[in-house]
């Protein structure tokens, strides 16, 4: 099965990626989480909209890429949540909360989408989250979870 990938997915491409997967995969998966759409020769318009859309989002170069990364990893990130008595969250911690507490905490802009949670984040605690800011840079944040 051909398609356009609409969001980065790990291992598979970058948004405006033509990609071939198995019909299963496309079917189940990517298709009904918007993270592809069908591939068709009227859809090359998209895949330069989407292409666009991504290198005005992206780090220019890589030492820009290689400086943001130190900045990142330089201090935890701290981010308040609601929690209950035990530690265990009011619902789980989203890539869009890290965003907004690395912006807070470091002054750098990071695209909630470039945000890699490893498993779901619903207790207190120390975590590490991947950050992708250039196609070879990736930054591990130290995030601390604390109750509010």
């Amino acid at each position: 099965m051909k398609l356009i990938l609409t969001h980065e997915v790990t291992g598979l491409g970058a948004p405006g990626d033509v990609v071939e997967v198995k019909d299963g995969y496309g079917r189940n998966y990517l298709l009904p989480r918007g993270l592809a759409t069908a591939w068709t020769k009227g859809g090359q318009k998209q895949v330069d909209s989407i292409r666009r859309a991504r290198q005005a989002r992206e780090i220019a170069n890589l030492e820009d890429a290689q400086r943001v990364k130190s900045t990142l990893e330089s201090k935890p990130v701290k981010l308040t949540v609601n929690a209950g008595a035990s530690g265990r969250l009011f619902g789980a911690v989203t890539p869009s909360d890290v965003a907004t507490a690395v912006k807070e905490t470091t002054g750098s802009d990071v695209d909630k989408r470039k945000v890699e949670i490893g498993q779901p984040i619903k207790n207190v605690g120390t975590y590490q989250v991947q950050v992708r800011l250039h196609a070879d840079v990736q930054a591990v944040i130290d995030l601390e979870v604390v109750p509010a």
